[in-house]
């Protein structure tokens, strides 16, 4: 199961948080929602505070969305990354597609 919100958080820009497990299932949720956040604003910082899981299926929807953003010129950046995503990230060599704004908290 998934949780994702998306608010404004100034001219152009909004905050995606998501939260749950990203996996097969729920890939395309995320995949959707941060496409279409990439879409209407110029900044998008995605909140992976409350990310419990990520599979290879989830880090496709996030590699997705940071190709859709530079598409855009748009900027994409993952926040609060847990320690479960960045150990994906560092496993598969894909954290060079994003700003990382915060260290791992988890």
């Amino acid at each position: 199961m998934i949780q994702v919100e998306s608010h404004a958080t100034g001219p152009g820009s909004c905050r995606v948080t998501v939260a749950g497990d990203l996996d097969v299932c729920t890939a395309p949720t995320v995949r959707d929602a941060l496409r279409d956040a990439v879409s209407r604003h110029e900044r998008v910082e995605v909140d992976c505070a409350g990310l419990s899981f990520c599979d290879c299926s989830g880090l496709s929807a996030l590699l997705a969305a940071a190709r859709a953003a530079k598409a855009a010129g748009a900027e994409l950046r993952l926040c609060a990354v847990p320690h479960v995503l960045a150990r994906l990230l560092r496993l598969s060599h894909t954290g060079s597609a994003f700003t990382i704004e915060q260290p791992s908290v988890r």
